[in-house]
């Protein structure tokens, strides 16, 4: 509970003016927030970039004044470290990438067609059979991770077209996800191309 009011009384202090409670507030979950980001995308680099839009949106949010204190700083920055690592790995999944040789070869960016054709048809083949998984899957658990995955909702607007918290619609999300992994699993399904 210490820890929890620190961090209360630093962004107070922030908010008020005093640059040097927002240092302190970097400073106390560097080393733990670091790790975490570090432990995802495994580059120093990557790490620091995401460190510093993680708190740049934690200033942007604060100033605005809509940070809504309720003693969870960590776990609300960690979620903003969380989803700026997964729009690192969207962007860098789209991003063309080649080995960064002074010369340039087109071929490394084209494919060829009949390959794409084939990728295609194994890619539908695997949606399908998810899609078979995925109903498997009890109703409550079933209609959260379509509205992550398939509609990308948000866990916010998920938890108001449910009626249910937020804490209730991540639980459910992971017991989709542990239950459709059982589900692979158990019947030594591949869904890789």
């Amino acid at each position: 509970m210490d820890v929890q009011l620190e961090d209360s009384v630093l962004i107070k202090k922030y908010v008020s003016g005093d640059e040097k409670a927002l240092e302190a507030l970097i400073d106390k979950h560097n080393q733990r927030l670091s790790s975490f980001i570090y432990s995802k995308v495994n580059s120093r680099d990557i790490t620091e970039d995401i460190f510093q839009d993680t708190f740049i949106k934690v200033i942007k949010t604060l100033r605005r004044g809509t940070y809504n204190e309720e003693g969870k700083f960590l776990p609300w920055v960690m979620r903003i470290a969380h989803n700026l690592i997964i729009d690192h790995f969207r962007k860098s999944s789209r991003m063309p990438m080649y080995d960064g040789s002074n010369t340039f070869d087109i071929f490394s960016f084209i494919g060829d067609d009949k390959l794409n054709v084939e990728h295609q048809i194994i890619k539908d083949q695997i949606d399908l059979d998810l899609g078979v998984l995925i109903n498997e899957l009890p109703a409550d658990q079933r209609d959260v991770l379509v509205m992550r995955i398939y509609k990308d909702m948000s866990f916010k607007e998920i938890s108001e077209n449910t009626g249910v918290s937020i804490n209730t619609a991540l639980g459910r999300m992971r017991y989709a996800l542990i239950n459709l992994r059982k589900i692979i699993e158990q019947n030594d399904i591949v869904l890789t191309i």
